[in-house]
């Protein structure tokens, strides 16, 4: 009985001894792996994705800025000659869209260059000069100068068929910098360009069919 006694106590003692050992080393087994695991995330995870996204930029986005700036102050030139000039009530209203759109899009424009270190173009640049100018829907000098002596419905038929082809160009130039472009609030802005100007082409070539 004493032996048996004995046996069943060492017995006993050797499983508990085993049961806390186990216990021991799955606490501190676990401790380690999620402390590990937790930490990995919260130190990795932000610092690797939100400064990218947000603060690099490149060639791309340089030109979309310096392109689009004189671009918005000639289409903005443009919507300011409707309050005395147009005939049509339609287009003075679109004219009034144009320039309130444009002109903030303007001051976010020149904040980015000035951010970046990029010059930000005169004022007057862009206008008739350059062969690259075409192609963004640019307006050349004269153009500009009989749109301003035009008034009544001939100004109407003008100022709509000029901005038409304005608005064509600034989709262009926004396309490329979402094609191009790495600054995602520029790449942002392009979008809302080709959306707005998209519309507004529609429409003013609806107008141009009553005219």
């Amino acid at each position: 009985m004493t032996t048996k006694r004995s046996l069943i106590r060492r017995a006993t003692a050797v499983a508990a001894a085993a049961t806390a050992a186990l216990l021991l080393a799955a606490c501190g087994g676990n401790g380690d792996n999620n402390g590990s695991a937790h930490n990995g995330h919260n130190a990795a995870a932000p610092s690797s994705s939100a400064p990218a996204q947000q603060g690099d930029h490149n060639a791309a986005d340089v030109a979309f800025a310096q392109g689009m700036i004189p671009h918005h102050r000639q289409a903005v030139e443009m919507a300011a000659l409707a309050a005395t000039r147009a005939d049509s009530a339609d287009v003075k209203k679109l004219a009034g869209e144009i320039k309130k759109a444009q002109d903030p899009e303007i001051k976010t424009l020149s904040g980015w260059l000035t951010s970046w270190g990029e010059q930000i173009p005169a004022e007057g640049e862009g206008h008739g000069g350059h062969s690259g100018h075409d192609m963004s829907g640019m307006m050349p000098a004269e153009e500009m100068r009989q749109l301003e002596s035009s008034s009544g419905k001939a100004f109407d038929t003008a100022f709509l068929t000029m901005m038409v082809k304005h608005h064509e160009g600034a989709v262009a130039m926004a396309k490329t910098e979402q094609s191009d472009g790495t600054y995602q609030p520029a790449k942002d802005m392009a979008g809302a360009i080709i959306t707005s100007q998209g519309a507004e082409i529609a429409r003013m070539n609806t107008l141009l069919g009553k005219s």
